[in-house]
């Protein structure tokens, strides 16, 4: 691996009960996130690489821990998206690099398919900066019932030199949907859009 990851940090959020309605079953997300050391903190450099092979690593690690963590079959994940926050030495590029569609490949391995793209958000922060993973459905970007995100925040990351890359996967959408949209089983998943 060519991350040098100081810290993982993996928590899944179900949900039981949404307006006092029972959602059965519940609506699972995984979160798992890794804290790296960022190889280009307080230098320019022109040619990112190096961040985009990381992206890649962590894109496959990430995606395999969120479906572990919701103890689900790769085909059985619903939804995904990704995030980074860049410690204070580094540059919004630099989480940029790390997302690449690099990031997408290995991901979508971990979650069978994944014809859609990866939505995702970059921000610059310090120690506790929360950021919110977007979501969409893995196979048809219109179906509503996803459109969701889910807040990742590690208490001690980023520090200065590294960035926190977080990776959400689903089981299901959000809680009681009724906003209309493409049907789960309306999808085709051939243009990642329906």
């Amino acid at each position: 691996m060519t991350a040098k990851i100081r810290k993982i940090v993996v928590q899944v959020d179900e949900t039981h009960i949404e307006m006092g309605k029972t959602v059965n079953p519940p609506t699972r997300r995984a979160l798992a996130m890794a804290v790296i050391e960022n190889p280009f903190a307080g230098v320019y450099a022109e040619k990112l690489d190096e961040l985009m092979v990381i992206g890649e690593e962590l894109g496959g690690l990430l995606g395999q821990k969120c479906v572990q963590a919701l103890g689900i079959a790769p085909g059985d994940a619903q939804s995904y998206g990704k995030a980074a926050i860049v410690g204070e030495a580094g540059e919004l590029e630099h989480a940029a690099a790390i997302l690449h569609p690099k990031l997408g490949a290995p991901l979508r391995l971990a979650v069978e398919k994944g014809a859609a793209l990866v939505p995702s958000s970059k921000k610059r922060g310090g120690l506790g900066t929360a950021i919110d993973v977007p979501l969409g459905h893995k196979d048809a970007a219109f179906v509503r019932s996803h459109f969701d995100a889910m807040e990742a925040r590690i208490g001690d990351a980023p520090r200065a030199g590294e960035i926190m890359v977080a990776v959400v996967v689903t089981d299901s959408g959000r809680p009681l949907p009724r906003v209309g949209g493409l049907q789960i089983h309306e999808i085709k998943g051939e243009d990642g859009l329906r």
